[in-house]
């Protein structure tokens, strides 16, 4: 068995295709203010809404984000929602292809929830669907697509919501034909009739589809391995894998005992899509060749992520790794976070105990005793310093092609490691504007090549009683004249005006 960094190392390098029940799953997010004087229902008064790529569309956009490619293949409606899926499956970074038929019988899947922001407790959803199976000419153009994308695959995922893709015709399809070409299958599955899956690798009920599927009740462990084993064996499957929620994750192949890992220890904001993020991993490590065991010990880290942010969301490859590897092997990344929910709460938990928030931000491509000198002397002004990372493609299109010379997990590997630094947000932005309206620093330090007036976000931070500060800069030293010293200085693309003779951090 490799070990867990070369897994991750060999991501990018993996292609999956995943099939099924494509929907848009819209929050509104606010706090309960009152009781309805109509009925006994709460008042939410609304805060915001997001609109994020729901059921197998979840699965693809959690492959994408952990690095590796995905071609898409579901059925949309003729409508609104429909395009508003199609346009955000394609803003994911090139790494996902959305093979999508529109079928103009049926809408496409929408579901809205009302959630409480303070609690994230779901109090209300509202389904638009049509949950029939497909008609002969949708699912013959469903497979012509699979046909079509299988060759460069190398792993599958049939994730099955019930709405009508996976009919059987169009699962035997794309089992057959995978295993055919020797591609590992991964099925989340549906129902309570799991011989439709016969020949997939690994299906993955969770305990109340397991329980529905085998009619039997599950008070314990050993009474969910029971059940497991009988639904392995009748389904022709190679294994069941059951998620728990709070209990984990248990594991039974033929022929060996059953493995049960525990969930990890986390505080709990929303499980929506989490089987997602399960599914996603899993095939991705099927797809490396990885044991079972060793796959859902990955997929029960990647839950452990997703459960602790709102919404339908996903798992990156360095939040992966940071619940994998031991807690010595990750000291400086636990001040990284890509999710803003996470940085709220750090930030609050800080401006609890009466603490001074600086922030200061840039590209920190290569590190130089600039960047030290800024990073120090901002820590000097504050209790805890926030530093904002531009990500890869936000650094791209300010400095041009060829850059960034290191990717966003090096510089925030780098970043997080010097004592200054008590946390890397990372921003995908050309300027950190948004970030800082979250954040509200106290302190915002830039160096003194900036007039005050050039700083970003020195309004909002003046606004809420704080300061600007400049910090002498180094002179001779930036990563422009490091990069051009070893002649590999690339062409810098067009973007925000600067300040006169400087060049972005």
């Amino acid at each position: 068995m490799l070990d867990f960094e070369t897994y991750l190392a060999r991501l990018p390098d993996q292609s999956v295709l995943c099939v099924g029940d494509l929907m848009l799953d819209q929050f509104v997010y606010g706090e309960v203010s009152r009781v309805s004087p109509e009925a006994p229902v709460p008042v939410i008064a609304v805060k915001r809404e997001e609109t994020q790529v729901g059921g197998a569309g979840n699965v693809a956009c959690n492959i994408a984000s952990l690095g590796a490619s995905c071609v898409f293949v579901g059925v949309v409606g003729d409508d609104e929602a429909g395009q508003t899926l199609a346009a955000a499956l394609g803003r994911l970074n090139g790494r996902l292809s959305a093979e999508l038929v529109a079928d103009p019988e049926r809408p496409t899947t929408r579901k809205l929830r009302f959630v409480s922001e303070h609690y994230s407790s779901h109090l209300l959803r509202a389904d638009w669907e049509r949950p029939q199976p497909l008609g002969a000419a949708i699912e013959t153009a469903v497979l012509a697509r699979v046909e079509a994308a299988l060759p460069r695959v190398t792993a599958v995922v049939l994730s099955d919501y019930a709405k009508g893709v996976l009919t059987p015709r169009v699962v035997r399809g794309v089992i057959e034909a995978a295993r055919g070409r020797g591609v590992p299958v991964v099925v989340d599955p549906k129902g309570r009739d799991f011989s439709i899956y016969a020949g997939a690798t690994l299906i993955t009920p969770n305990r109340k589809e397991l329980g529905e599927a085998s009619r039997r009740p599950l008070a314990d462990l050993d009474a969910v391995a029971a059940a497991a084993e009988e639904l392995r064996r009748d389904s022709g499957c190679e294994a069941l894998l059951v998620t728990l929620s709070e209990d984990g994750m248990l594991l039974k192949q033929g022929g060996r005992a059953a493995v049960h890992v525990p969930a990890h220890p986390v505080r709990v904001r929303d499980v929506s899509g989490a089987g997602d993020t399960v599914v996603a991993v899993l095939a991705l490590m099927l797809a490396m060749g990885a044991p079972l065991d060793a796959a859902m010990r990955a997929a029960n880290a990647a839950a452990s992520v997703v459960v602790g942010k709102r919404g339908t969301a996903t798992v990156s490859p360095l939040e992966l790794r940071s619940r994998v590897l031991p807690a010595a092997a990750l000291a400086s990344e636990e001040k990284i976070v890509f999710d803003t929910a996470q940085l709220d709460d750090r930030v609050a938990a800080w401006r609890a105990q009466g603490l001074r928030i600086g922030f200061t931000n840039g590209c920190f491509d290569i590190l130089h005793p600039g960047h030290v000198r800024v990073l120090t002397r901002a820590r000097a002004a504050c209790d805890r310093l926030v530093v904002g990372l531009n990500s890869d493609a936000s650094v791209k299109r300010l400095k041009g092609e060829g850059r960034p010379i290191q990717d966003v997990v090096a510089r925030a590997d780098v970043l997080a490691a010097l004592e200054a630094v008590d946390l890397v947000a990372v921003f995908e932005e050309d300027t950190p504007i948004e970030l800082i309206r979250r954040l509200k620093p106290q302190v915002l330090v830039k160096g003194s090549d900036y007039r005050v007036d050039q700083v970003v976000g020195r309004e909002v931070v003046e606004a809420n009683g704080g300061e600007v500060v400049l910090v002498d800069i180094v002179p001779g030293h930036s990563t422009t004249g490091i990069l051009k010293k070893s002649g590999q200085a690339p062409a810098r693309a067009g973007g925000p005006a600067l300040p006169a003779g400087r060049e972005p951090a």
